[in-house]
């Protein structure tokens, strides 16, 4: 076989013809990824053509103007821009040093893109300033207590000039108030002399308290103490009214029942005696008639009717000697005594003639006299 054979000038004039291929085919790569631009889901694009803008590319695939077009991308999620540390005089002349978080949305893309150049250091710069105002316009111990009322004072102030730049503070947090170190140590040493205070006050009222306790209950002691010696006293009283009744009725009873018994041995030795005439005194008469008509449990009225009877009790009837007293009074009535009887007794012995007895039948005065001498005789014997 016969080799081929190679023309140098043919394989010169294809070289300038790959070269232009190549370049037209970099040229159209370049043209359609410069055509292309994506924009993620949380980002929106301000697109500008020869320096003028045009709209909004909304987040995926978007065709641009290739080579004189510029997108410039937002996040549209919420951002927190660090305040830096600023240092104030609160309005009582104390220096403090504070710093705080600042959140914000971008609301308006095209307005962040046209009305302000950085929309993060201008928020910045704005809430250090505002930051400062707030706290000057403010006294130390507010500062520290009202962080609320800071942060709600420079949202507000906040609000104003980043609405013109489409942008939206969502909340302002203030991380910390420091005081200077001298008042640092004014305070420690105040809220040092607070606490001992408060200690003070709550161990004098600690002791005050206890004293009233006590008080109350030596008082309510001393009350329930009175009132036991008052109802001792009562009854210890009552207890010696009553024995004094009981005695007093018992001698009572004895003495006019010793009386009695007196009475009743005079009026034995009178029955002993010769004389047939008895003369009864006069109190011993209404002695018995008395405790006759009382022991028996009955009275008499002035116009002469009888009232009902009263029953003592045992124990009564035992104390006074009841019982005895009324053997005794039967004793009594079985010996009656007519006094018209005995003057007529007494007469006829004066006289010697025969005295009559209640049956009928006529009494020898001599027969009389003699038993009654014997009987005499024989109780003297």
């Amino acid at each position: 076989m016969t080799p081929l054979s190679v023309n140098p000038a043919q394989t010169v004039a294809e070289e300038p013809l790959l070269v232009v291929g190549a370049l037209v085919l970099v040229v159209v790569v370049a043209t359609v990824w410069s055509m292309v631009e994506i924009v993620d889901a949380y980002d929106r694009g301000a697109l500008t053509v020869l320096g003028e803008y045009r709209k909004l590319l909304e987040p995926g695939l978007n065709i641009v103007p290739p080579f004189v077009s510029r997108v410039y991308t937002f996040d549209m999620r919420t951002q927190t821009i660090d305040v830096p540390s600023q240092e104030a005089i609160t309005r009582d002349n104390s220096p403090v040093t504070a710093d705080a978080v600042v959140y914000i949305r971008v609301m308006d893309a095209k307005r962040a893109f046209l009305e302000v150049d950085d929309y993060e250091r201008a928020v910045s710069n704005l809430a250090q300033t505002t930051l400062r105002a707030v706290i000057g316009d403010m006294e130390l111990d507010d500062t520290l207590s009202r962080r609320e009322m800071i942060n709600e004072r420079i949202r507000q102030e906040l609000d104003e000039p980043t609405d013109e730049w489409g942008i939206r503070v969502e909340s302002v947090e203030v991380r910390e108030v420091t005081p200077s170190k001298g008042v640092k140590g004014a305070m420690e040493e105040q809220t040092s002399a607070e606490r001992r205070r408060r200690a003070m006050i709550l161990e004098a009222q600690g002791e005050r308290r206890s004293a009233v306790e006590q008080a109350e209950g030596d008082k309510q002691s001393n009350i329930i103490r009175a009132q036991g010696e008052k109802q001792s006293q009562i009854l210890e009283a009552q207890g010696d009214a009553i024995s004094t009744v009981l005695r007093a009725k018992s001698a009572e009873s004895m003495g006019e029942r010793a009386v009695i018994e007196k009475g009743m041995e005079t009026l034995a030795d009178i029955g002993q005696g010769e004389s047939t005439t008895f003369v009864m005194p006069q109190e011993l008469t209404s002695l018995v008639g008395r405790y006759g008509s009382h022991l028996t449990g009955s009275d008499v009225e002035r116009d002469g009717k009888q009232l009902e009877s009263l029953e003592f009790d045992e124990e009564t009837r035992e104390l006074i000697g009841l019982d005895d007293i009324s053997e005794m009074l039967g004793e009594i009535e079985d010996v009656e005594m007519d006094v018209e009887a005995m003057e007529q007794e007494a007469q006829a012995i004066q006289e010697g003639e025969d005295m009559p007895s209640e049956t009928g039948e006529t009494i020898d005065i001599a027969e009389t006299r003699q038993e009654t001498d014997g009987d005499g005789d024989s109780d003297d014997d």
